[in-house]
C-alpha cells in the first residue's frame, strides 16, 4: 500500500530508532516437526506489554495452510532502509512478514498491521513458481533494502545442491525478480547475508547445501570440514563478488551476520558453530584493512566436558559439550553483542565497545544438553532445548530468546524432545548484565504442539532494519 508520509516505524539513525516507542508484540514463527496428529506452521502473537494483564500470553495465532513447511526466519517487507537517501522507497510501510518454509520453500506474506493481534495471510509464493522464478530454493533470510526484498536461499531451483544465493523480490508488488548476483566468484554455499549500506558492500556467510544439513548435522562432513567457513563481499551497486575471506576449514558453520548499526562505521560480528579442533565455538570481527577485507577472532567459548552418559549419541565420543554458537544479535548502539549456546545453554552477553576486545558482562543459562536448567519462574521444571533465536528491542533493554534451531538439529541434539520455550531477560544497558523476567514464560501448550524459532518485534527490533544516517 502507497503512503504519502513514511512509515512512522522507520528510523533514519540508530539513534532515533532507540529512542521510538517499546514494542506491545512479539511476531514468533512456530512449526509442527513430527509429533502428535499433523499440524500447520503458524505465526504466534506473543504479548510484550509488562502493562498488559495478557502479559507473557499467546494472544493471537495465524495458521499457514499447509503442513510441513517448516517455518524458521522471517522479515519485514520495508524498514528503515526506505529512507536512505540513495535508495529512496519512502511511500513502502512495514506491514508484511515474509514467513518462509525452509524445507518447503513456500513463501507467506503475512499482514500483521491491519490488526497486529490477529494476524491474516496476504499473498503466497508457492514452490514451484518461487524456484521458476528465482532459480533458488530454500528460503532462509529476508532483509528490506535498497532494490527491494532479498532473500538468501541454501539451494538451487533444481534440488538439493549448490550454488545457494540471493533472489531480489519487488517491495510493492511482491513479484520474484529473480537472481540478484551478477557475479558470485568462489561463493557457493549460503546462509545469512547484511551489508554496509553507505559503503555498497554486501556481505555473505555459508552453512551448507539443502542435501548437508537436511538432517541435521552429517558427521562425516563436518569432521571433513565439508561445511562453510568463509565470508564473502560483495558489491552491492554492481552484485559482483569483490572477496572471499576464509577463517580456516576447521572454523565450520560460519552463520550469523551482524554488521555495525553505524552507517559510518565498516565492521561487523560473525557466530561460528564449532571447531573441528576443540569443539569451541567462537566470535569473530569483520573489518576493512586499506583496500581489504579481513576478519579476527575474538572471542572464544569452549567446550564442557560431561559425563558421556548423559551426552545424544552425536556427542558421547567427545565426552564434552560444544556451546553450538548458532545465533547472535547486536544491540542497535553497537555497544553489546548477544551470543547464545544451543549446546551449552547459556546466553552471554558481550560489552564490543572495543570490537577487537569484547568483554563479558553478562551470562545466563535455561536449558542446554546436561544442565537443562530451569526457568526462574519454574525453577523444578528442567527445561530441553537452549536460548536461541534471539532478539533486541531497538532501546537494548530488553532480549528475548527461543529455544529451537532447525527440527533436524533439535532432534539430534535433544533426542528426548526439545519443547517450546520464550524467554525474556531485562537487561543493565549502562554496566551491562541481564536478569531473567519471572512473568514472562510462555511455553508448552501455549504454542499448542509447535516448536518456535525467531521472533521479530512489533514496530522493528535490532535484526530488522538499516540505517543510512549516523
Amino acid at each position: 500500500m502507497t503512503t504519502w508520509k513514511p512509515d512512522p516505524t522507520f528510523y533514519p539513525s540508530p539513534g532515533l530508532a532507540m529512542e521510538g516507542p517499546t514494542e506491545d508484540l512479539a511476531y514468533v514463527a512456530s512449526f509442527w516437526r513430527d509429533e502428535g496428529e499433523p499440524q500447520k506452521d503458524a505465526l504466534a502473537v506473543v504479548d510484550v506489554d509488562p502493562a498488559s494483564d495478557r502479559y507473557g500470553s499467546v494472544v493471537g495465532w495465524c495458521e499457514m495452510p499447509n503442513v510441513g513447511d517448516e517455518l524458521h526466519h522471517h522479515g519485514w517487507n520495508a524498514c528503515s532502509s526506505a529512507l536512505c537517501p540513495n535508495n529512496p522507497h519512502p511511500h513502502v510501510e512495514r506491514r508484511y512478514l515474509l514467513m518462509m518454509g525452509l524445507r518447503s520453500s513456500r513463501i507467506h506474506f503475512v499482514d500483521v498491521k491491519s490488526d497486529p493481534r490477529n494476524p491474516t495471510i496476504a499473498k503466497i509464493i508457492e514452490p514451484e513458481d518461487y524456484k521458476k522464478a528465482s532459480g533458488y530454493s530454500r528460503p532462509h533470510t529476508a532483509h528490506c533494502g535498497p532494490e527491494g526484498i532479498y532473500v538468501t536461499n541454501l539451494g538451487t531451483a533444481e534440488g538439493d545442491e549448490g550454488p545457494g544465493g540471493i533472489a531480489l523480490l519487488d517491495h510493492d508488488t511482491f513479484q520474484v525478480k529473480g537472481q540478484w548476483e551478477k557475479d558470485r566468484g568462489s561463493q557457493y554455499l549460503a546462509y545469512d547475508f547484511w551489508w554496509h549500506l553507505n559503503r555498497d558492500v554486501m556481505v555473505t556467510s555459508e552453512w551448507g547445501t539443502p542435501s548437508m544439513i537436511e538432517n541435521g548435522v552429517n558427521p562425516e562432513l563436518l569432521l571433513a570440514n565439508k561445511y562453510g567457513h568463509k565470508i564473502h563481499f560483495f558489491d552491492l551497486r554492481t552484485r559482483k563478488h569483490l572477496q572471499e575471506v576464509d577463517l580456516g576449514a576447521q572454523h565450520q558453520m560460519a552463520l550469523e551476520l551482524r554488521p555495525s548499526h553505524d552507517p559510518n562505521k565498516e565492521y561487523g560480528f560473525l557466530g561460528v558453530v564449532i571447531s573441528t579442533e576443540d569443539l569451541s565455538g567462537s566470535i569473530w570481527c569483520w573489518y576493512k584493512d586499506g583496500d581489504e577485507f579481513k576478519a579476527r577472532k575474538i572471542f572464544t567459548v569452549p567446550a564442557e566436558p560431561a559425563d558421556p552418559d548423559l551426552l545424544p549419541p552425536a556427542l558421547k565420543p567427545f565426552g564434552a559439550v560444544p556451546p553450538l554458537i548458532t545465533d547472535i544479535d547486536l544491540s542497535v548502539d553497537d555497544k553489546f553483542l548477544y551470543v547464545s549456546c544451543f549446546g551449552t545453554g547459556e546466553a552471554i552477553q558481550l560489552d564490543v565497545t572495543d570490537p577487537f576486545n569484547p568483554v563479558k558482562t553478562g551470562s545466563l543459562r535455561c536449558g542446554g544438553i546436561v544442565s537443562k536448567a530451569a526457568h526462574p519462574s519454574q525453577p523444578d521444571e528442567p527445561l530441553a532445548g537452549a536460548p536461541q533465536m534471539v532478539e533486541i528491542s531497538r532501546d537494548g533493554k530488553r532480549v528475548y530468546w527461543t529455544n529451537s534451531l532447525y527440527g533436524a538439529w533439535d532432534d539430534q541434539f535433544y533426542p528426548d524432545g526439545v519443547g517450546a520455550w520464550m524467554i525474556k531477560a531485562d537487561i543493565d544497558t549502562e554496566n551491562g548484565g541481564m536478569s531473567l523476567d519471572e512473568r514472562f514464560f510462555p511455553h508448552g501448550a501455549d504454542f499448542r504442539g509447535n516448536r518456535v524459532h525467531q521472533t521479530h518485534l512489533g514496530g522493528g527490533d535490532a535484526s530488522s532494519d538499516s540505517y543510512c544516517f549516523s
